[in-house]
């Protein structure tokens, strides 16, 4: 069955102060690091042999997912030693795979929660013909994404950068970064420098005539590349929204992790998820949450779609609306901190500190 190679390399700037200590795929998401859903998702296709292309805090994957008899796959790890591009990164492990050079290789984005039918795609790829098809999905505003036109049969006609007019939109297709490879694309692509698949590749290819397929599915998608967007698709893991084998529990309104210590008044909803070791005090809420291992949530605090990081405290009767904080972060009782604040790492903020209502 059809080969793997999965991008885990990039640094993931968005998510800090996430990603200050974990690689981006590594972050918890419904109480797993985010590629055990991928690597999940990928064996329940039928792909048995995964490499992943790892770069950013690259010795911390291989502790976790070992060899992946586990999980009932073949893993391999290559690490970049200088930053390459989606395309170098690819290219930079094809001495890795066993594929055939007319054999298909699937490739997969790691920060992209999908539905996505990983068999239909590499149907597609076959019986189309392609040199490479690609995952397109509909989104209502394309403006942010790169346009990926197609003709009636799905054949890929132009690679259009993000539009800045509305005469620039013709298409709601983007592309959303999972793919087929015929193996000797692979081994095309120039070796030992940054290549950029959306840039240079994909255009170029275009351009050689080569047969580039596009396979439209608007199940669930959902790009993880900031914070508000990773605590969303961690809760909507929880609820069922977004589909995965590896979800440890029952789907629902909360994933209370074992280990995890709740108050019997304390009220959990919207796909909350607390991890192993948390603690979640009396009278306390906690709504479209994750509360990563050994953070505490004191006693009457209000947390609402925020992510908190490993051993942080939230104090008494705090309120967090949209907020991230770091891992061992410390915040006193009585704060408000709201819409998008990011708290770094091992900060420490005092009772009755941060407010945007007066003092009560």
């Amino acid at each position: 069955m059809t080969e793997a190679i999965l991008l885990v390399g990039g640094k993931g700037t968005r998510l800090r102060p996430l990603t200050v200590r974990t690689p981006k795929p590594m972050v918890p998401a419904a109480g797993v690091p985010f590629l055990a859903h991928q690597l999940a998702r990928a064996r329940a296709a039928g792909v048995e042999h995964v490499v992943l292309a790892t770069s950013y805090l690259a010795e911390v994957f291989e502790p976790y997912f070992g060899d992946g008899s586990d999980l009932g796959l073949h893993l391999e790890y290559v690490t970049e030693v200088e930053p390459l591009g989606t395309g170098g990164a690819i290219r930079n492990v094809a001495s890795h795979l066993t594929s055939g050079p007319d054999e298909p290789v699937l490739i997969f984005n790691g920060d992209i929660l999908t539905g996505l039918d990983i068999r239909a795609l590499v149907d597609t790829h076959t019986t189309s013909g392609a040199d490479v098809s690609l995952h397109l999905t509909r989104v209502d505003d394309p403006r942010a994404f790169g346009l990926v036109p197609t003709d009636d049969t799905g054949r890929v006609t132009a690679f259009l950068e993000k539009p800045q007019t509305p005469e620039e939109i013709v298409t709601d297709q983007i592309n959303a970064g999972a793919y087929v490879f015929r193996r000797s694309v692979i081994d095309s692509i120039p070796h030992d420098r940054p290549v950029s698949v959306e840039r240079e590749t994909f255009p170029g290819l275009l351009s050689d005539d080569a047969h580039l397929q596009g396979m439209v599915d608007s199940t669930y998608w959902l790009d993880l590349g900031t914070p508000q967007a990773f605590v969303r698709g961690s809760a909507d893991l929880v609820t069922g929204r977004a589909p995965s084998p590896a979800v440890p529990g029952r789907r629902g309104e909360r994933l209370v992790l074992e280990g995890a210590g709740i108050a019997a008044d304390a009220k959990l909803s919207g796909g909350t998820v607390v991890c192993d070791g948390a603690r979640v005090g009396a009278g306390a809420r906690v709504h479209g949450s994750t509360v990563l291992a050994d953070a505490v949530i004191a006693d009457g605090a209000d947390v609402r779609d925020s992510l908190i990081g490993e051993g942080a405290y939230i104090g008494e009767r705090t309120l967090l609306d949209g907020a991230v904080i770091g891992d061992g972060a410390h915040i006193g009782a009585d704060n408000e901190l709201l819409e998008g604040v990011r708290i770094w790492c091992d900060a420490r903020i005092g009772d009755g500190a941060v407010r945007f209502s007066s003092d009560q």
